[in-house]
C-alpha cells in the first residue's frame, strides 16, 4: 500500500488567510500525511489539513502554542519507512550535517528553515527541504512544497507553488 504525504515549511502565517487555503487544497487534496518542518509561526495554520495525519516540529519563528505544544525534533513512520523531522535552525550553517547526529538511522531526513528546496540522497537516505511554501523565497523566488510517496520504496519531488 502506498502512503502519499505533503511536506511543506516556513510558512510564517499568523492565520490561515484564504489564499493559503486555496493553496492547501489545490496542492495537498490527495494526500493522506502532511508533513510540516516548521515555522508555522501559529498553530493554526494547521487547521486546514484537519482529517489528515499531520507530523509538525516547531521552528525558530513560531510563538504561542506552536513553540510550547510541538517538538523540535521528532521521529515517526510513514509505510514501512522511519522519518526525521526537525526545522533546522540551531544546527548551525551546515544544517544537513547536522541531521546526521539527530537522526543517524532513519531512511528520510526532512528540515526546512532555509527557504532553499532540496531533495537528494546520501547513500540510501533521503534528505528533503520542501523550500518556503508562501513565496518567501529569496528574491521573491516562488514558493515551493514536496510530495513524498512511501510504498516500495521512497520517492519525493520538489514542486512549484500555483499562481492562483
Amino acid at each position: 500500500m502506498m502512503v502519499k504525504a505533503g511536506i511543506l515549511s516556513d510558512t510564517h502565517l499568523n492565520s490561515p488567510e484564504p489564499l493559503f487555503r486555496q493553496l492547501v487544497e489545490r496542492c495537498f487534496s490527495d494526500c493522506e500525511v502532511i508533513i510540516h518542518a516548521g515555522d508555522l509561526t501559529d498553530l493554526s495554520v494547521l487547521d486546514p489539513f484537519a482529517g489528515k495525519t499531520i507530523h509538525a516540529v516547531c521552528g525558530n519563528m513560531c510563538r504561542g502554542t506552536a513553540r510550547t505544544s510541538l517538538e523540535r525534533s521528532k521521529i515517526f513512520r510513514l509505510g514501512a519507512f522511519t522519518i526525521g523531522l526537525t526545522h533546522g535552525a540551531g544546527l548551525g550553517y551546515d544544517i544537513e550535517s547536522g541531521l546526521w547526529e539527530l537522526f543517524p538511522e532513519v531512511d528520510c531526513m526532512v528540515y526546512g528553515h532555509t527557504h532553499r528546496p532540496v531533495c537528494h540522497r546520501v547513500g540510501g537516505t533521503l534528505v528533503i527541504n520542501p523550500g518556503s511554501f508562501r513565496s518567501t523565497g529569496r528574491w521573491g523566488a516562488a514558493g515551493t512544497y514536496a510530495l513524498l510517496e512511501a510504498g516500495k520504496t521512497l520517492q519525493a519531488r520538489i514542486h512549484q507553488v500555483p499562481q492562483l
